[in-house]
């Protein structure tokens, strides 16, 4: 098993047998491994060399105790995970660049036409797990594929420095375990903010690859999406992403901060997530379910926050908390 970091595996076994036996001589391991004395001899000079086995005394024939593999062998397994690392960024640079070099010279390679749930997901999955930039989604109501709390591959992301952005569908955090599971994403750094309506579902990844299905959701059977790579095609689902991006709200997390009001009232973080959401347009039963109150105490507090805000309705609440830069 350990042939992979330069251990063979008759070392490998003579190793375990001195591990087993704690000191042994040259001759006992060769009987318990019924070898010849010289390949064992041999295989014991490889293992010294490797730092697993060291004579008990001054004398070279003398008995011969083991090392602790961890030590020897993990700076090993460090050079051969680094590597291994290394190798993976170059293949995807490399598979992009094949890529690349297919559309420019046929146009059908320009769009891949893929189908069924199962490679939609293990699509994604990869795309976010060789991302390096930035990644935006359209997330919305009834995922086709993946579901939030099935994307364990944008907090790996996010943990190495991706960028996310997501815009949510309203009508997706209505479904249960939604709004908690936007909020995970947005206390690991997600950016996400929330619209009516969105055209359609898609998925763009450091501005090279986007996917995005073919087909309405109301069709029936396994869902059919096109992997488009760099092209103007691209560039304009880019720059749909961006003017929806400009005019969603922002969500915000109980640990986000408050901007600064103008006119000294500064809402806390519970106050700054209860008026994210109803400025989203989250209904108050929805909101009270998030915030684990009751749907009286949701309305207390925004008619709390209309007087400090100076207002009696709440489309006024929603404008003096933008205009206030509560959000």
């Amino acid at each position: 098993m350990l042939d992979v970091i330069g251990l063979t595996a008759d070392e490998e076994e003579l190793y375990r047998c001195l591990v087993q036996l704690t000191v042994a001589r040259v001759d006992e391991l060769a009987r318990r491994l019924r070898r010849p004395r010289a390949e064992v001899v041999a295989q014991l000079a490889a293992l010294r060399g490797k730092g697993l086995v060291l004579p008990t005394g001054p004398d070279p024939d003398g008995p011969l105790r083991p090392l602790a593999p961890d030590v020897a062998l993990g700076e090993a397994l460090l050079r051969r995970q680094e590597a291994l690392e290394a190798a993976r960024v170059a293949v995807t640079r490399l598979t992009e660049e094949y890529r690349a070099g297919l559309r420019r010279h046929d146009a059908d390679h320009l769009v891949e036409v893929i189908t069924g749930a199962g490679v939609l997901r293990e699509r994604l999955r990869d795309l976010q797990n060789s991302a390096r930039d930035e990644v935006l989604w359209f997330c919305r109501a009834n995922p086709l594929a993946m579901s939030g709390e099935e994307n364990v591959e944008e907090f790996d992301a996010l943990a190495r420095g991706v960028r996310y952005r997501a815009i949510y569908e309203r009508e997706m955090l209505l479904e249960p375990g939604a709004l908690a599971d936007v909020e995970q994403g947005v206390r690991a750094g997600e950016q996400a903010r929330v619209l009516d309506r969105l055209p359609v579902r898609l998925a763009i990844v450091d501005a090279r690859t986007a996917i995005c299905p073919l087909v309405p959701d109301r069709d029936s059977g396994e869902p059919t999406a096109a992997v488009i790579g760099s092209s103007q095609l691209l560039d304009a689902l880019i720059a749909l992403f961006e003017s929806h991006w400009r005019v969603a709200i922002p969500l915000r997390s109980a640990t986000a901060p408050a901007g600064d009001d103008t006119d000294g009232y500064q809402p806390d973080a519970d106050e700054v997530r209860l008026l994210s959401l109803f400025v989203a347009g989250v209904p108050d039963k929805s909101i009270a379910s998030q915030l684990g109150v009751s749907r009286r105490t949701v309305q207390r507090r925004l008619a709390d926050l209309m007087t400090a805000a100076g207002v009696d309705t709440r489309p006024g609440l929603a404008y003096q908390a933008a205009r206030r830069g509560w959000l």
